[in-house]
């Protein structure tokens, strides 16, 4: 089992970026805290972080037959990105979408997700730990598709 985490713009910043609202803690160590989940259950896991759109894209669809499922922040791109929900609506990997504020009680604008709907839910809220409860999430997905092929396979 292999986990895409991809985060948008501006995440690279955590811990100097608005600590008020993100908190202390830096990317990197959010996602060590990622990699020994992914440790304790056997799942492969890859980062990647980038401000700019199209690379998000581009990396999206490299998860097409490298990744069982994506974790995404898409950060700002939230509220604007058609790309980004169209790549992942196109991959039609399981995803979950994970955001360290809790964005419905922020700024109206960030209040609408552009790919809440195409993600197999949003966790929001939780500050850093946002990402464990993502990681919990993705991985019970992925073992439950992996029982109903394992049962479809036994019933062919």
């Amino acid at each position: 089992m292999k986990i895409c985490v991809i985060q948008g713009p501006n995440l690279n910043m955590l811990g100097v970026r608005e600590t008020n609202i993100y908190g202390p803690m830096k990317l990197e160590d959010i996602h060590n805290q990622m990699k020994a989940v992914a440790e304790q259950n056997n799942v492969e896991i890859e980062f990647f972080q980038s401000n700019l759109e199209g690379e998000i894209v581009d990396k999206i669809q490299e998860c097409l037959g490298d990744a069982d499922g994506i974790i995404i922040n898409p950060a700002a791109y939230t509220h604007t990105s058609i790309a980004i929900r169209d790549a992942l609506r196109a991959v039609q990997l399981p995803a979950v979408e994970v955001h360290i504020s809790n964005i419905a009680s922020r700024e109206e604008f960030r209040k609408t997700s552009m790919i809440s709907d195409v993600c197999a839910g949003t966790i929001a809220g939780f500050g850093p730990f946002s990402y464990h409860l993502a990681m919990i999430s993705m991985i019970q997905i992925l073992n439950e598709v992996a029982r109903i092929k394992a049962q479809q396979a036994k019933n062919a």
